[in-house]
């Protein structure tokens, strides 16, 4: 390359990788090597305790420590986590939600014991509750109090965190919730307007300040495998932000009105069947958010090819990691101004794009916003998933290697120890070390500290300072959350399953065999143990089920064991399904199990989820009837299994 060409060059956007696990410890020595290989920023990924709020001891956390993510129960674990990672350089995002008050807290009190200024601060907390409410599952309070604590750390980092990205408004899971291109920009750009609307009404920003406040705004995207579209996604994406702020908020600086986006790749098109298919997928994917420079991403992290198989190991991440550092650094993709403008290809997409997802962006603010109108959005998406399920079943969407070239070699890279397993000792040393930092601290002062919250947020002052309080005296995250929760109260969001409905005849023929089984249609129980939000799978199996003539009682996420059983037996249900995606599977089903033959219930179990096969066959020995995995796609078929199950029990 001569020294014209490397002048030219963008800089690279900011390289992460989506990681934690285990402990902070571990996830910090994970940390400091991927910033070794070249990772420009990090990516904290938290376990579900941490995300929905409870310590380790909570009989909810129980199967969840370690999981997903890496425990962060208090400020001791948060210095851990951050051990020689000078946070005053770093550009940090935190993927959580209903706790990202508490979480930045702990992130600014760490911060400040390492001596950082906190108006030097980078990075971003996630914070987008209302996708929590429609997609992923880890909200806690209502939407209205979510919303107060959305405008109270915006309104605090306005002013004393100004480089940081107080929310990240995410249409990545509702593509991942079946979202199409339109649905993503208009719910997105409806939230963003919900949140920027209160901010303005609440007060605390003063008037010179807000255009500053709306520059703060970034959002969190998903790019999948149609990648043409993609790119006229982003596009229409920059465009109606851009018209948006300078209409909608009078922003006259463009620099405060571009589209500031971070970027995960489609995990829900990574397929369990040759995932060795799934590095190509991802490189395609890729392409969506960097080939046009005026809708390129600010920041990318990329799965690793064997995400649909467990928990991935760190070779595995170097390669996601590696595939951004070709494509940034020895391509000439940086080189150039947009390769895009002028094709009518791609600019007559991104108009159709703009003019769809203006109507259906109306809609919404017609219904009230994105908050309020949470029931209706979360109802047309599982209709969107319902359709995309019912185009691979029949074979419409072509999956390679799902349902077309099904025909694969034996892969080099499987076998024994291919994935990162959580020790499960991890839970009760977490349990201990949470027992011995309460011990620790004084009592008074966390006590009063807990007060002052609950009086801030029982009236209208700001939680930041007495969150950035609680943190620095000791206070844990289950301690945090609860108050909160005995202040605004919890939420259980819509499952969206009562208005969706699929097409497919095969299921109308298993409808014609359930209603002639001897006992009439089986009833079927639908049950999400654990913490575990990702509600897709299991809303699918619902609306079929339903479908298929059996009648279906789900009630959503987050229930526990001993909760499922007693639904079980009042049901009087014929079989029982669960889905598990946290990795728990092994923990959690024995423990349904128990509570079943408490209560004596004799119903058949069946499991779906992320399940590797040598803990297929634990759990088919532990007593379950069946186990399905993402390759088992076909719902009829899982629906034949199921009335077929129904039909010997009651033979017995």
């Amino acid at each position: 390359m001569d020294e014209a060409s490397e002048s030219r060059r963008d800089h690279p956007w900011v390289m992460r990788t989506y990681s934690g696990h285990s402990t902070a410890q571990a996830s910090n020595e994970l940390y400091r090597n991927n910033l070794g290989k070249g990772q420009t920023g990090l990516s904290i990924a938290f376990d579900l305790p941490t995300q929905t709020g409870y310590d380790p001891d909570h009989p909810l956390a129980s199967g969840e420590v370690g999981k997903v993510g890496v425990p962060v129960y208090h400020l001791g674990q948060m210095n851990t986590l951050l051990n020689e990672i000078p946070v005053g350089q770093m550009n940090t995002s935190m993927t959580i939600n209903a706790t990202a008050a508490w979480l930045l807290g702990l992130y600014i009190a760490n911060a400040e014991d390492q001596g950082a200024d906190p108006t030097q601060l980078r990075g971003t907390t996630q914070n987008d509750i209302v996708k929590e409410y429609l997609s992923r599952g880890t909200h806690v309070f209502p939407p209205e109090a979510s919303k107060r604590l959305i405008v109270d750390m915006i309104a605090y980092c306005s002013e004393h965190v100004p480089l940081w990205n107080p929310i990240n408004i995410c249409s990545y899971h509702l593509q991942e919730a079946g979202a199409t291109p339109v649905q993503e920009i208009a719910y997105s750009l409806a939230n963003a307007i919900d949140v920027l609307d209160a901010v303005r009404d609440s007060g605390q920003v003063p008037e010179e300040r807000f255009p500053a406040v709306v520059g703060s705004i970034s959002f969190f995207v998903n790019s999948g495998i149609r990648f043409v579209e993609e790119v006229c996604k982003m596009r229409a994406f920059t465009q109606m932000w851009d018209e948006l702020c300078e209409s909608r908020y009078g922003v006259d600086d463009p620099k405060l009105r571009r589209f500031r986006y971070g970027v995960q790749v489609n995990s829900l098109g990574l397929t369990e069947a040759q995932p060795e298919n799934n590095v190509q997928r991802i490189v395609l994917e890729a392409l969506g958010v960097t080939l046009s420079k005026r809708a390129r991403a600010r920041s990318i992290q990329l799965p690793a090819w064997n995400e649909a198989l467990g928990l991935p190991k760190p070779w595995d991440q170097q390669w996601s990691l590696r595939i951004q550092q070709v494509l940034a650094l020895e391509t000439d993709l940086l080189e150039h101004d947009d390769i895009f403008d002028g094709s009518h290809v791609i600019e007559g997409r991104t108009a159709e794009l703009v003019h769809e997802a203006e109507a259906e962006l109306a809609e919404v603010i017609e219904l009230g916003g994105a908050f309020a109108a949470i029931g209706e959005l979360k109802s047309r998406l599982v209709a969107s998933n319902t359709e995309r399920v019912r185009q691979i079943e029949a074979g419409e969407l072509t999956v390679v290697g799902v349902n077309a070239f099904e025909e694969t070699a034996q892969s080099p890279l499987g076998g024994d120890g291919s994935f990162l397993k959580v020790d499960p000792r991890v839970e009760s040393e977490m349990i201990d070390d949470v027992a011995s930092w309460r011990s620790s601290r004084s009592q008074a002062d966390v006590d009063r500290a807990l007060e002052h919250l609950r009086e801030a947020a029982e009236g209208s002052e700001n939680i930041m300072p007495h969150t950035i309080v609680a943190a620095k005296v000791g206070v844990t995250t289950g301690e945090w959350t609860q108050v909160l929760r005995q202040v605004f109260g919890e939420f259980r969001s819509p499952t969206g399953v009562q208005a969706a409905r699929g097409s497919s005849s095969g299921l109308r023929e298993v409808a014609n065999r359930s209603s002639t089984i001897v006992g009439g249609p089986p009833r079927l129980l639908v049950a999400k143990p654990g913490l575990d939000g990702h509600s897709n799978g299991a809303e699918q199996i619902a609306v079929a089920a339903r479908d298929a003539g059996m009648e279906v009682i789900y009630e959503g996420i987050r229930v526990t064991p001993e909760h499922i059983a007693a639904s079980a037996r009042d049901e009087d249900v014929d079989v029982i399904g669960l889905s598990i995606l946290s990795g728990s599977h092994l923990q959690l089903v024995p423990a349904v199990l128990k509570a079943l033959r408490d209560q004596e219930v004799t119903s058949p179990v069946v499991v779906g989820g992320i399940i590797p096969d040598e803990d297929r066959d634990a759990l088919l020995e532990a007593g379950v009837s069946r186990v399905y995995t993402p390759k088992d796609y076909e719902l009829v078929r899982i629906m034949q299994d199921l009335v077929a199950l129904v039909e010997s029990a009651r033979l017995k």
